[in-house]
């Protein structure tokens, strides 16, 4: 197959776990937030967590796809590591070879498990790619060694024309970063047309997008995302849309040049020009994603001594943990499980 770019139309199909790997990435979430809730001095670990120790290097590896797919990713994420102090290691070496996973591994073969062979483009955020609650046991998506943590769905086939802004946006997930427009600090929020214009009558085109009616009235988010190709639920459009809570994200200003801000369609928006509107080519990082970067994963020796510190601090962090889950009147054997399997990536990152 040819490599070459495909320019054609923004891709309307927005980010999306598979149901059962959002649902449990729900339940983790509640989980941690029920363990922090008993403790103050635990929030730490809710965003910590996410973020790989600095001065580690960060093992990719590829299910399926050729050496020459496989050089095009690594080179399109080379930025990543020119702007803070990460190394993403694809294991290319002189013969052109790269790190493989198999949907049968028992060991991790790599932190950042790549496809190509699912529908759409997603990631794990962070270190959720090596926490074995993360999915179902059964399914091929989720934080264990046999699974998927990073897609990019249809590679293999044809490169859409902007697969590098994509290739950026999706592992600076894998980074820890999440969805500039779920930034709290910025307009996005109160610009979102979130409900129909009033009196606005359903309409759908050929393909079951809903459309503006007869009268020129417009569908609202929830309604539009909720015909093809993306037929959301509202909870899954809140879940991905609304803003994060402020507990457990580290926000900074708002970016309008951040590759994680994505280009929806104008009905999105209440004006024209909206300030939730990306401004940036949404090919490069931004300086802002830099800053974010650098933030996360600086690269001066001094922060990573004193990221080993904080390493150091999560062991007493996982016996506070230990504690208030005993101390919660809900505790379950689904409660073991997140404890469990939040002890074991404590292990693993220090």
């Amino acid at each position: 197959m040819s490599l070459e770019p495909v320019d054609d139309a923004l891709d309307e199909m927005l980010e999306d776990y598979p149901d059962d790997l959002a649902e449990s990435l729900s339940q983790r979430e509640a989980w941690r937030r029920q363990v922090a809730d008993q403790n103050a001095d635990l929030e730490f670990i809710i965003a910590d967590l996410d973020r790989w120790p600095v001065g580690t290097p960060i093992k990719a590896a590829f299910l399926d796809g050729s050496d020459e797919l496989h050089a095009r990713i690594a080179r399109a994420v080379q930025p990543i590591g020119e702007a803070c102090g990460v190394t993403i290691d694809f294991g290319a070496d002189h013969h052109g070879g790269f790190h493989r996973w198999t949907t049968s591994d028992r060991d991790y073969a790599a932190d950042i498990r790549i496809s190509f062979d699912q529908g759409g483009y997603w990631s794990l955020v962070g270190t959720a790619s090596v926490d074995s609650s993360v999915g179902s046991p059964f399914g091929g998506v989720g934080g264990r060694p046999n699974q998927r943590s990073l897609n990019l769905g249809g590679y293999t086939e044809r490169l859409p024309g902007t697969w590098r802004r994509t290739v950026l946006h999706e592992f600076l997930h894998a980074l820890a970063f999440k969805h500039e427009h779920q930034n709290m600090l910025g307009p996005c929020q109160d610009e979102f047309r979130w409900e129909d214009d009033e009196w606005y009558v359903p309409t759908l085109d050929d393909t079951g997008r809903f459309i503006g009616d007869e009268h020129g009235r417009r569908p609202g988010i929830y309604t539009y995302l909720s015909g093809a190709p993306n037929r959301w639920s509202k909870a899954k459009v809140d879940h991905n849309l609304r803003s994060a809570g402020a507990e457990d994200a580290a926000a900074g200003p708002f970016d309008p040049a951040s590759v994680m801000l994505y280009r929806f369609p104008k009905l999105f928006y209440k004006t024209d020009p909206s300030g939730c509107a990306p401004q940036g080519n949404g090919q490069d990082l931004s300086e802002g994603d830099e800053r974010g970067l650098n933030l996360l994963y600086p690269k001066l020796a001094s922060a990573q001594e004193a990221d080993r510190e904080k390493r150091g601090r999560r062991a007493d962090t996982a016996i506070a943990a230990v504690e208030s889950l005993e101390m919660l009147e809900s505790a379950d054997d689904g409660n073991a499980d997140y404890l469990a399997s939040t002890m074991q990536l404590l292990d693993r990152l220090t």
